[in-house]
């Protein structure tokens, strides 16, 4: 048992390069690059939605491969592309090749959250009761990654200015082809799921409930985890408290699986997604009703509870709900989903708060966004296979 949680915890390196590295740590760098390129809003906001629309691209190429191909190439190539647009990230300040390459992040990104989510449940293939616990290390790993960009990222803007940020992307892209060889070493060690017999065609019909709720999780969630950094920063929070919410939050969701392992194991449907949907919310409605320290620490913790268990609880969910040569393809489907339900919500927060000169408006919608999604994954029911 131990030699198989230490692989889903080398696995959860995956998570931390494409999630925590590739896509939230650019929260923190956005003031930096702001200032420093001259963006507007709208621009700034736009960054994050090409990567997550390089995310679905990503999650319909994976969905189209992913059964001839396997997870665990998918994962190995998206661990390596994405680490290497990392690095080039850090190379250009043109606002095109900028985009462009938060593109391939995202792409890479996908193949790393789907392959990897699929292999997460399959470490222990002897011990089938114990795949909500790897799944749930899995994805708690972007954890780590929030805890080292948070710790590392801020006091390196502070001491060296806002035109240090391509260092801090160079850097990155670095610990993630470090990060990767160990990640893949342990993919590499996973039995991949469809090898077993069976039929990888799906229903989504009598899913649709947990669909739609993950669909309005993406729209929520990513609202806060673009802008939350850049509001502090507005109402004049100083790097010491960036940093100790951006920790805060990291050391959240490494420790959500032991929060989250029981209703994952025990409640049936919609259940364990709706209440990871109403604590995501309550986490983001906390900095609108105060911008004071102990507030934004008790908003982090809740935020980063619940983040990661979202796609757990999904993960979760279609593997008690379907054989195993399905996760693939059923990941992926789910995943495009939310890549597409993100992709409007950086841009259309940036542009409502060049409209009204605040980031209040978007981050109040996305907190209920995320109140919706809980009611309606209440709706699923229980599919047990």
């Amino acid at each position: 048992m131990w030699r198989g949680l230490l692989i889903a915890f080398l696995l959860s390196f995956g998570p931390a390069v494409s999630n925590s590295f590739a896509r939230f740590a650019y929260a923190l760098l956005l003031p930096a690059m702001r200032e420093d390129l001259q963006w507007n809003w709208s621009q700034a906001g736009a960054i994050n939605t090409v990567n997550a629309f390089g995310y679905l691209l990503g999650a319909l190429l994976v969905r189209a491969v992913v059964v001839r191909v396997g997870n665990r190439r998918l994962f190995c190539a998206g661990m390596v592309v994405t680490s290497l647009s990392l690095l080039a990230t850090g190379l250009t300040r043109d606002l095109e090749l900028l985009m462009a390459l938060r593109v391939i992040t995202g792409v890479g990104g996908a193949a790393i959250f789907i392959g990897g989510g699929a292999l997460s449940g399959n470490v222990l293939p002897s011990r089938p009761a114990l795949a909500t616990t790897t799944i749930a290390v899995f994805f708690a790993g972007g954890g780590l990654g929030l805890m080292l960009s948070g710790a590392v990222l801020p006091p390196m803007l502070e001491a060296q200015g806002p035109a240090a940020w391509p260092d801090a992307w160079r850097l990155m892209g670095a610990a993630g082809l470090l990060m990767g060889i160990a990640a893949i070493w342990a993919a590499l060690r996973i039995e991949e799921p469809g090898a077993a017999a069976g039929s990888a065609v799906w229903p989504l019909r009598p899913m649709l409930p947990e669909f739609v709720a993950y669909a309005l999780f993406a729209m929520g969630y990513i609202g806060y985890m673009t802008f939350v950094i850049a509001w502090m920063r507005g109402q004049g929070a100083s790097t010491g408290a960036v940093v100790a919410v951006w920790c805060v939050l990291g050391l959240a969701t490494w420790v959500a699986p032991l929060v989250w392992r029981l209703p994952a194991e025990r409640w049936a449907g919609g259940r364990p997604l709706a209440a990871v949907l109403a604590v995501l919310c309550a986490g983001s409605a906390l900095p609108l009703v105060s911008t004071h320290l102990p507030v934004l620490l008790a908003s982090a913790t809740l935020f980063g509870l619940a983040m990661f268990s979202a796609p757990s609880a999904v993960s979760s969910f279609i593997k008690r709900a379907l054989p195993k040569p399905a996760w693939g393809s059923a990941m992926a489907t789910f995943t495009a989903m939310f890549a597409a339900g993100q992709i409007g919500g950086p841009v259309a927060i940036g542009w409502l708060a060049d409209l009204t000169g605040s980031l209040l408006g978007g981050l109040a919608i996305s907190a209920g966004l995320l109140a919706l999604g809980a009611m309606v994954a209440l709706a699923q029911r229980d599919l047990r296979t």
